[in-house]
């Protein structure tokens, strides 16, 4: 039986982090052929990210970015290249680095550096929420339907607040990333919110 009336909960319960996933510099430069599939709009929706993460700064939220690299003998990869994805993220790479002038990323930020598509896979992430205290984590960037979900479904397991800005994120294809969407919130009812939403609720945190 479904839950027929599910509570939606407020956008920040508690304590928030704002999560940017995977925002890096290669995904900014044109290339004619990309090692991972893209949804029209890509840049510009990552982009908007942005405003969320000066806002955040400006009310004292704690804004932790998510980067994905690989050792340049591929021996981290596992069973990633096994699908759609060819090589990408190795570390060196200027394009692998977090996209700067795109997010305000700076030295003294929070950088978790992951080999797999969840920020929680084998990572120190976990131990940065508990010492910020975290119970609620809003999440930007992409992939909408592979690194975002993924590190949502594992918030998720872990008794986060999870909440995805939909405007702030994008997938390999517009129909992935609507479904990862709809499955995120299949799983906490309000995990969908909007940028506008978002700054809003972020006006009023205390």
């Amino acid at each position: 039986m479904t839950n027929s009336n599910p509570q939606k909960k407020k956008l920040i319960e508690g304590r928030p982090a704002l999560i940017v996933i995977d925002i890096q510099a290669g995904a900014f430069i044109p290339q004619d052929i990309r090692a991972i599939p893209h949804m029209p709009n890509y840049t510009e929706r990552l982009a908007k990210s942005r405003l969320a993460i000066d806002k955040a700064r400006e009310q004292g939220i704690p804004v932790i970015f998510i980067q994905e690299v690989h050792r340049p003998n591929l021996v981290d990869f596992g069973r990633e290249l096994d699908g759609s994805e060819s090589v990408h993220c190795i570390e060196g790479n200027p394009n692998t680095e977090i996209a700067v002038e795109i997010t305000g990323f700076r030295e003294d930020d929070y950088l978790i550096k992951k080999r797999r598509y969840s920020a929680f896979f084998g990572t120190d992430f976990e131990i940065l929420l508990k010492g910020l205290k975290v119970d609620t984590l809003l999440l930007c960037g992409g992939l909408t339907d592979v690194c975002v979900h993924y590190t949502f479904v594992d918030g998720h397991q872990s008794d986060y607040f999870c909440r995805v800005i939909e405007d702030c994120v994008a997938g390999s294809g517009t129909e992935a990333h609507e479904s990862a969407l709809n499955a995120m919130e299949y799983l906490q009812s309000g995990a969908r919110r909007t940028l506008q939403e978002t700054l809003d609720a972020f006006d009023e945190y205390k």
